[in-house]
């Protein structure tokens, strides 16, 4: 049985893949947790490859709180240096709509918020 959870991890995992192919991402924003258990999540493999953080992913109105407004996608990123973070931003937010219709919560509406929280 897929319940909303499992709907809702499936999403945020390909929103982070997604974003992960956008030029001049370097990573999505690291949480609190991630950052106290970094040699634990660096450590963290899939198939010999690194595993994306999705704690940079944000996901609003999903589940019994799903309205007509749909989902509301906050997405944290951090920037290489070099270039331009406005040009950065749209391209996530265009593969994050992407991603979002493509898995089972696509059919709704998507709202997408990007915010560049860093430069390396």
């Amino acid at each position: 049985m897929v319940t909303r959870a499992h709907d809702e991890r499936r999403l945020v995992e390909a929103v982070a893949a997604a974003v992960g192919e956008v030029p001049g991402v370097a990573f999505l924003r690291p949480g609190l947790a991630a950052r106290l258990r970094a040699t634990a999540a660096s450590a963290r493999r899939v198939n010999g490859a690194p595993t994306a953080s999705t704690s940079g992913i944000r996901v609003r109105g999903t589940g019994s709180t799903r309205d007509a407004d749909g989902l509301a996608l906050e997405v944290f990123v951090v920037v290489h240096r070099g270039h331009r973070a406005l040009d950065v931003t749209r391209a996530v937010r265009e593969a994050v709509t992407r991603a979002a219709r493509t898995t089972p919560a696509g059919p709704v509406p998507v709202r997408v918020t990007v915010t560049v929280s860093g430069i390396v």
